[in-house]
């Protein structure tokens, strides 16, 4: 595999020289700036064979370089050994941004090169500008690897399929009006739509198009009168293009986008720079003002109404089920030794697709024993899954697709024997993660002003994790999205009531072991009180947090009794739903810490 890596930069190259340039990137992403894409666009990937989920490959005339965050850091380094990618480790202070990389490397008048379809408008205007001070040209209309990628899997041609509005809770007619209500309020006469899932929740509709995440390859323009759905026309069966039309959306050719954009004359249009594609960007009509702006969908979907937040419910329970029998079946068949990170995914699996209204899983469980928990994004191989053994932790994030909701969920679960070093840093990652769940606060706050409170307990001890505390998770959706975190990076979007966000502080020491504590948690109401309202979060997962590795002594009391409740909140909803020895094995799961 290496030396096909080699073949495939060498490749390049040869087609850079021919067309005068010097460098060329090639991001993660699609022409719909995704996180998650489909085969056809997973150029990066191809070309380095580096399969997380986020980083950027910057390939010169002598060099190769791959950009990643700390999520990926020991992944990144396994997989790019033998080649000659060089692992460039984003922010630490030592790593070069890629701009100034390629202004250290590259002579005044070179020329760097990028697929405009897939690079986000304001990446390559800020690229554009900060190479621009070198004196280096950015060229964005070209696609090398589509002429070097000879095997290439297609673009996907999934037709989709209608989402009941019993799930949604609201119709395309209705979502339609409070998105032409909100532009009418920014006085933009119209809004392009590249997000897929920002898509997918308008139309409601749903597709196979991306693994893990039901959305359809598509543009959607809405305009005060009219909504246009670009898609490829051998999706659009009989049934979805009644369904459209009913829901008062014309379905034209997906190829047709950028023609269309430059022919139109509807003004001012909303365009987010973030999520829309250079190439699509600038086919705008030059007479047409453009409103750069973030897409008010992102802020209507990610607040829940209330047949959503029914379901999610509703999806928490038949999720919580299916982790207590597999936990159950954990337990008991660890001591075999005949159990690996592949055939507890597997299990996992089964038990999950035994639920009502089960549809896939969210995203690649993550399996991860012992000093595989530390590699934050771990995916098990056959050549690498480890077998389970009755000692140390093991570190499982997962989660599913219901029809009635979307889960993540992370445990980390003693499999027997821990050192005082294991239950130390398990008891810190608890604490962070209640902190939060206890969190109460006024109305305005943003996910950057609560991020600290998982993050003390660890700071105390001279530990952090540099991934997010928190991300929304969407309704039968990305189990990524936004606009809402809570991390440490500023975010200027307050948290809402009607939030969905993860809550997994972690902790990871490469070599040796990975903790992570994930539960969903929902953002409600807690009453009025001195100069406003106020939230607090409702954890809605329901299973059992595992209690081998808790240090009781360094919990405080309202930490066991946040615990406390929590389980018995898990014991009261699960166990009319579980026979009787699963009922029984929950009662001790979830039995109070004195």
């Amino acid at each position: 595999m290496k030396q096909i890596i080699q073949n495939r930069i060498q490749a390049l190259r040869k087609v850079l020289k021919e067309k005068g340039l010097s460098a060329f990137i090639i991001p993660s992403t699609d022409p719909h700036v995704s996180e998650y894409v489909a085969p056809h666009w997973q150029s990066r990937v191809w070309i380095s064979g580096f399969t997380g989920s986020a980083g950027t490959v910057v390939v010169t005339l002598e060099k190769a370089g791959l950009w990643t965050d700390s999520r990926y850091f020991i992944q990144a380094a396994d997989q790019l050994a033998g080649t000659e990618i060089e692992l460039y480790k984003e922010m630490l202070p030592e790593t070069p941004s890629i701009p100034a990389f390629l202004c250290n490397e590259l002579a005044k008048g070179s020329k760097v090169g990028v697929d405009g379809k897939v690079y986000a408008t304001t990446a390559a205007e800020g690229l554009q500008k900060e190479l621009a001070v070198s004196g280096i040209e950015l060229i964005t209309n070209i696609d090398p690897i589509a002429r070097i990628w000879a095997d290439r899997p297609a673009i996907p041609q999934n037709p989709p399929y209608i989402y009941d509005e019993k799930y949604a809770g609201k119709s395309t007619v209705e979502k339609l009006r409070e998105i032409r209500i909100e532009l009418a309020k920014k006085n933009c006469e119209a809004i392009l739509i590249s997000a897929l899932d920002e898509i997918a929740w308008t139309l409601n509709l749903r597709g196979s198009d991306v693994k893990c995440n039901p959305v359809v390859i598509g543009y959607l323009l809405i305009t005060q009168q009219h909504a246009i759905f670009f898609i490829a026309p051998e999706k659009v069966t009989g049934e979805i293009e009644t369904y459209l039309k009913s829901q008062g959306v014309e379905a034209r050719n997906y190829s047709d986008i950028e023609d269309y954009l430059s022919q139109s004359g509807a003004s001012p249009i909303l365009l987010n720079p973030l999520q829309t594609n250079f190439t699509v960007y600038s086919s705008v009509n030059p007479e047409v003002e453009i409103i750069r702006n973030s897409s008010p969908v992102a802020l209507l979907k990610a607040v829940r109404n209330e047949q959503e937040i029914k379901g999610v419910h509703n999806a928490m329970k038949k999720d919580g089920v299916a982790l207590v029998r597999f936990l159950r079946w954990l337990e008991e068949a660890v001591p075999s030794g005949k159990e690996t990170e592949l055939s507890v995914d597997e299990k996992l699996h089964g038990f999950r697709a035994e639920q009502d209204l089960y549809v896939g899983e969210s995203f690649d469980t993550i399996a991860g024993y012992k000093e595989h928990g530390a590699i934050v994004h771990y995916s098990a191989t056959p050549e690498s899954s480890s077998t389970l053994q009755p000692k140390g932790f093991l570190l499982l994030d997962s989660g599913a697709q219901y029809l009635d909701g979307t889960t993540d969920i992370t445990r980390t679960i003693a499999l027997g024997e821990l050192t005082e070093e294991e239950k130390t840093d398990y008891t810190l990652v608890l604490k962070g993660h209640i902190a939060l769940a206890m969190a109460k606060f006024p109305a305005g706050t943003r996910g950057a002003q609560l991020d600290a409170l998982a993050r003390i307990p660890l700071w105390k001890y001279g530990m952090n994790f540099l991934h997010g505390t928190g991300h929304g998770v969407g309704h039968f959706l990305n189990v990524h999205e936004g606009p809402q975190s809570i991390r440490m990076n500023e975010n200027p979007v307050v948290l809402q009531a009607g939030m969905l966000t993860s809550n997994e502080p972690g902790v990871y020491k490469a070599g040796s072991h990975g903790i992570r504590i994930e539960n969903l948690i929902l953002a409600v109401k807690a009453g009025e009180g001195m100069y406003g309202d106020y939230l607090q979060f409702e954890t809605v997962t329901l299973c059992p947090i595992c209690k081998k590795g808790i240090i009781k002594e360094l919990l405080t009391t309202d930490e066991v009794d946040w615990l406390n409740t929590y389980h018995q909140k898990v014991y009261d909803l699960l166990s009319e739903h579980l026979n009787e020895e699963e009922r029984a094995w929950l009662k001790e799961a979830t039995t109070p810490n004195s």
